[in-house]
């Protein structure tokens, strides 16, 4: 069939006798998988090298979680997150330097509420911002992709089946669900889950490693020394009847040992107190009671505040950032799910999400303080307009990780004897923090929680190698997001400021080698090194 070239705008539509499963073929230069914060800078910094890149979003917006809900941003350090990340932090604190920016309340008595819980929330000095309002980034976002000149294609899933097309180890075309075909020179996967990275066939791991394998002291199997006699069944004092839902039998694992299991996902709901803004939260369709039964027990006869519940960190204009929604060990089967299964974990998290934040106010058996605090809040109406006003990214905390020939563990963290990671393209800040990764009844009939732990790290660089596969498994696919580490290491790593960082430097690399002609394995890691500090990146 003769070849027919259609030019559209900075992209190009090749159609020349492919079967009736593709609609069209799209040509540039790098492929970014994935509408993350990781992959928008991605798309961002390779535009700017001159590359011809499209971003593919799998869903109708941009930004991932930092734009759904996980605004109060987990910067600890501010000062060690520099290139466009630090541009894009710089143009949230312009935005809200206008007056106009502020409905309902003032910036400075903001600050003052923000300040002990969001590591002072902004940087005056190098004017960075990083608490916000969802819909501001989301905007930002947008303008920084229309002004790098990069296509943005919407509800774009890779297909799970027959997706990746590969000649030799080099990634050829990725199809989508709704039969597109993407070419490129070079592919990045920005997704909170791998699958591109997973469907490449490039190794990788789900869950736990045991201690042995890294010889890492929080791997694997971690079970909460104390423990509640709350009981656990049913029908109270009747083992016969069941364990109540999520938690697990007494055949407890031996500390240490691995396993298929992540820590707990959450949606990070926007709440209000703004009578002029909330909307009521009302009762799910799909409200059970029996998820929130042993929380009941536990705190029956409890008194506290909201705040020993969930936690809601202040965001502007009256609004929250809310945690510790946690679904514990309902988000086991996320990575390998397909598109189907998926959305029944997302909804199954939704419903949990809502249904806590109505038993917290309106259940008897919470403390009547909390249930009148909790009253105050509701969903905002000028956020998520097109979801109910409910976040529409569910928190994916950790689902595939990378195994490439350089593994991040603990030992590359940690705040002693720290073994330092070669080829650095970013540093990691942040300490290691792993959310309840289950509920366990054991031997001794105690109500456990397994899988938690808090500790500090240092100031770590993160390696090149690690976001890139082995390569004889995949040459040209770089991974900045479910990269090369451990469990361990990957809960300090895994925080939307140093995504942002390792997009960057996959774009940087991206662009690098096609400019060289050659492979991201042959890339001289001093050129890369070069370009990086050119470009603001902190190394070191």
């Amino acid at each position: 069939m003769k070849k027919l070239i259609l030019i559209l705008g900075a992209f190009t539509i090749l159609s020349y006798g492919f079967t009736d499963r593709d609609v069209a073929v799209r040509q540039f230069d790098i492929c970014v998988y994935g509408e993350t914060s990781s992959g928008i800078i991605a798309a961002i910094q390779a535009a700017r090298m001159g590359e011809n890149v499209v971003l593919l979003s799998t869903s109708d917006h941009l930004g991932g979680v930092m734009t759904s809900g996980l605004t109060a941003t987990d910067i600890n350090n501010h000062q060690k997150v520099g290139g466009v990340a630090r541009e894009v932090f710089q143009k949230i604190y312009a935005h809200y330097e206008q007056d106009k920016a502020w409905r309902n309340q003032k910036r400075d008595s903001f600050f003052l509420l923000s300040k002990k819980r969001t590591f002072t929330g902004k940087s005056d000095s190098l004017k960075m911002q990083w608490v916000y309002e969802s819909h501001v980034l989301e905007g930002i976002f947008r303008q920084m992709l229309q002004k790098a000149g990069i296509k943005v294609y919407y509800k774009q899933r890779l297909d799970l089946k027959n997706g990746v097309i590969k000649n030799g180890t080099a990634i050829e075309s990725i199809r989508t669900t709704d039969r597109q075909l993407y070419r490129a020179k070079m592919f990045i996967d920005a997704t909170y889950e791998g699958d591109l990275m997973a469907k490449s066939g490039v190794s990788y791991m789900v869950g736990r490693e045991p201690k042995s394998l890294y010889n890492e002291v929080r791997a694997g199997v971690r079970i909460n020394k104390k423990g509640s006699t709350v009981d656990p069944y049913l029908i109270k004092g009747d083992s016969t009847s069941g364990l109540l839902p999520f938690i697990e039998s007494k055949q407890v694992r031996k500390e240490g040992t691995g396993d298929h299991k992540v820590q707990a996902y959450t949606y990070r709901v926007t709440l209000t107190n703004d009578k002029s803004k909330r909307i009521e939260i009302r009762k799910p369709k799909n409200y059970n009671p029996l998820w929130y039964e042993l929380l009941a027990r536990k705190r029956k006869a409890a008194s506290g505040s909201l705040t020993s519940y969930i936690t809601i960190t202040p965001m502007p204009n009256r609004k929250t950032d809310t945690n510790h929604l946690d679904f514990v060990g309902a988000s086991y089967e996320w990575a390998e799910a397909d598109y189907e299964k998926r959305e029944m974990i997302a909804q199954l998290h939704k419903d949990y999400a809502l249904g806590l934040l109505w038993f917290l106010g309106n259940d008897e058996r919470i403390p009547l303080a909390v249930r009148l605090e909790m009253k105050q809040w509701g969903l905002p109406n000028d956020e998520f307009k097109d979801n109910d006003n409910f976040p529409h990214q569910i928190y994916v905390r950790e689902s595939r990780r990378m195994i490439s020939d350089y593994v991040m563990t603990e030992l590359n963290c940690r705040s002693t004897n720290r073994t330092d990671a070669p080829n650095s393209v970013g540093l990691g800040t942040y300490a290691f923090d792993s959310h309840n990764v289950a509920t366990i009844l054991d031997n001794d009939n105690l109500v456990k929680i397994e899988g938690s732990f808090f500790g500090p790290a240092s100031i770590y660089p993160i390696s090149y190698l690690s976001i890139i596969p082995k390569v004889k498994e995949c040459s040209n696919l770089l991974v900045p997001i479910c990269l090369s580490a451990s469990h361990v290491a990957y809960s300090s790593i895994r925080m939307e400021p140093v995504y942002m960082v390792l997009g960057q430097s996959a774009g940087t690399a991206a662009a690098l080698a096609i400019k060289k002609k050659t492979t991201l394995h042959d890339l001289s890691y001093s050129v890369l090194k070069t370009q990086l500090e050119n470009d603001n990146q902190i190394l070191k």
